[in-house]
């Protein structure tokens, strides 16, 4: 769910100014999962701009005590989100802890790494949400670490229906500063992408599984 429509279209704007998210319905990407798609996005870029960084801190920690208060503390999802995690706990003065995808293989064999303390109310910063499946896996894995998770905060959402349906089931409330919508809609008014070319990136999102180019 979009909070602030004025944000979400300058972050918008900002993510193709970078090139963190690129559309090439021309030439389209294929991820790891073997779909076909017209956008590739990796907010890790946003990094390397301080000037955007720090917009985005803000944003998402503006967001963070709009939407919930102040957290005990603010989790991220490794590794995407773990740069973009330190710097909005670090805007909040709160703790932070990540998330790995799996426990460690050695050592403690965490799988949360900080500190962390049983019914601790904690917020978690995803980079990017697709499907959801990453980014609640490492929700569940805060719960059973005895974790009261508030909800989710992140950067960017494709808005698959798979995803409404996969945080909806798993009752975690998730926001994010931008969305599939507001970027297609600013590329269109920036020209960025040609008008012949939004139908295509509009038919893919109804079905990005499937669609071929």
């Amino acid at each position: 769910m979009i909070l602030d429509k004025n944000s979400a279209k300058k972050t918008a704007e900002l993510l193709l100014q970078i090139n963190a998210i690129k559309l090439k319905p021309e030439s389209p990407f294929t991820w790891a999962s073997g779909w076909q798609s017209p956008i590739y996005c990796d907010n890790r870029i946003i990094l390397s701009y301080p000037q955007i960084r720090n917009f985005v801190r803000e944003e998402m920690a503006k967001q963070v005590e709009t939407l919930y208060g102040k957290p005990d503390v603010i989790a991220g999802v490794a590794t995407g989100a773990i740069g973009i995690g330190i710097l909005v706990a670090e805007a909040l003065g709160l703790p932070f802890i990540y998330v790995r995808p799996e426990p460690k293989s050695h050592g403690r064999q965490n799988q949360v790494e900080g500190h962390l303390e049983s019914g601790q109310n904690i917020v978690v910063i995803e980079d990017l949400i697709s499907t959801g499946k990453s980014s609640l896996n490492a929700v569940n894995a805060l719960k059973d670490a005895g974790a009261n998770v508030k909800g989710m905060v992140a950067i960017f959402t494709y808005g698959f229906k798979v995803a409404t349906d996969n945080f909806k089931n798993a009752e975690v409330a998730l926001h994010t500063l931008s969305d599939y919508e507001h970027l297609i809609q600013q590329a269109s008014d920036t020209n960025y992408i040609k008008e012949e070319n939004l139908q295509t990136l509009m038919q893919w999102k109804t079905n990005p599984s499937q669609w071929k180019p």
